[in-house]
């Protein structure tokens, strides 16, 4: 492993690739802690300070921007909209015949694809940034309670100066995807994957250090330890997988002979990813936001719904919040996995070209096979999911710090996952020099 290593150092292109990498990572870092204008950068800074374990509504994009949300900073947003945007597009195939047909189209249309997820990220962005803004305005961004400093962190609330907050914040996001396409273009690839993993990966020492601070150090070791044996277990499943024999029928055209050969398809456990947990979490954020927006004025009482929406679906270690987060990360797990994998399609496309699976006649069987292995492996995908999702709830439930909590949910998916990605991806690059890479 570690002469694996060295041999990375000592390849001069793959060492360029990597440097460059680390130095937009240290320039999206760096553009995570410069406020936007407008902002008073010092009660910003005593708010956080006085809201260290206050998850609040905006803790997913909180994470995914690597706590420059709560900041109020030029990459504020970070690469949500990007993530929303991409969703979307990937949803609307299914009602779009158009979006289809592009996606059919190969390269071309995958580009076209990528256009259309780019100016849908900056309209994304232009309505984030006026909410966030617009909740910074109101002094409700953390939460109910607030100190003085934190109604007050805007130097100015004019609408040329909101204005100018919005161009800034939503330029953020596009030079965000800028970055991202450079390292994907001349780095080490999955530009938007590394960036996430940046953000996500950053969050990680304050909060071991804010677990250490209240709950001592033989908490900090067991929570090391669980999150050993929880990396673990994400590496199992992530790299489990199904796989389906097919054999290709030899064909003649002309002189030459195609197919004949075996291979496989290979049907992950979790065929998801990450994506059903920020559904899910995106979706129980919208009753607590619009109770958020609904709050009484002084001297008067909550509607009954506010009250019943803050006391149930605000707080991750109520009962009935982590019973509906589960069942609708299990839901959404088989939503997705419905809309990306097309038994049909596969079963089509193996009919072309001559494949089939032994034991099973091509065309609609196929299809049929194919959707009862598929429903059959997303369950235990689905349960794991909600399971590692959980995590950080039951730290909540039972430990009392749900942000100090790093090993669970969507983090710890998200680091596994892209580290994983990157590591083949510098395997097969020095596999390209050399006989021997990173993984034996």
């Amino acid at each position: 492993m570690i002469s694996a290593v060295v041999r990375i150092f000592r390849t001069p292109d793959l060492r360029r690739k990597i440097g460059f990498t680390l130095g937009i990572i240290a320039l999206f870092r760096l553009g995570s802690f410069i406020p936007a204008p407008f902002v008073d950068f010092g009660n910003v800074q005593a708010c956080l300070a006085a809201n260290q374990n206050t998850s609040g509504l905006y803790e997913l994009v909180n994470l995914f921007s690597g706590g420059a949300l709560l900041q109020l900073s030029v990459f504020a947003l970070g690469i949500m909209p990007y993530i929303t945007a991409s969703i979307i597009v990937q949803l609307l195939r299914v009602v779009i015949p158009h979006f289809e047909a592009l996606h059919k189209e190969g390269q071309a249309g995958q580009s076209k694809l990528t256009q259309y997820t780019r100016y849908l990220t900056i309209a994304l962005g232009v309505l984030q940034s006026t909410t966030l803004i617009t909740v910074a305005r109101s002094g409700a961004l953390f939460g109910t309670n607030n100190t003085p400093a934190c109604t007050q962190l805007l130097t100015n609330d004019a609408w040329y100066a909101i204005l100018l907050m919005v161009i800034t914040m939503t330029a953020g996001t596009g030079l965000i995807m800028w970055m991202a396409e450079l390292i994907t273009e001349r780095g080490i690839g999955n530009g938007m994957s590394l960036l996430i993993f940046t953000s996500i990966a950053a969050g990680f020492p304050r909060s071991l250090e804010s677990l250490y601070l209240a709950q001592g150090i033989n908490v900090l070791i067991l929570v090391l330890a669980l999150g050993l044996l929880v990396v673990a277990l994400v590496v199992f499943v992530e790299q489990s997988q199904r796989r389906i024999p097919v054999q290709y029928a030899k064909r003649v055209v002309g002189r030459r002979t195609y197919g004949g050969n075996n291979t496989y398809i290979p049907i992950k456990v979790n065929m998801a990813g990450v994506v059903p947990v920020i559904f899910a979490s995106s979706l129980l954020y919208l009753p607590a936001l619009i109770a958020q927006f609904n709050q009484p004025a002084a001297g008067q009482a909550p509607a009954g719904w506010v009250v019943w929406v803050t006391n149930y679906l605000t707080k991750g270690d109520h009962p009935l919040y982590m019973l509906l987060f589960f069942a609708l990360i299990v839901g959404f797990t088989y939503f997705y996995v419905a809309i990306t994998f097309n038994p049909e399609e596969v079963a089509d496309n193996m009919k072309k070209y001559g494949g089939f699976i032994p034991g099973i006649r091509a065309g609609r069987p196929t299809a049929e096979y194919l959707d009862y292995v598929l429903t059959r492996i997303t369950l235990p995908g689905s349960i794991y999911l909600g399971f590692v999702a959980l995590l950080p709830l039951i730290a909540l439930a039972f430990v009392g710090a749900n942000s100090s909590f790093p090993f669970g949910g969507t983090s710890i998916l998200i680091i596994v996952g892209v580290g994983l990605e990157t590591v083949k991806q510098i395997d097969s690059q020095l596999q390209q020099r050399h006989y021997e890479g990173l993984l034996r």
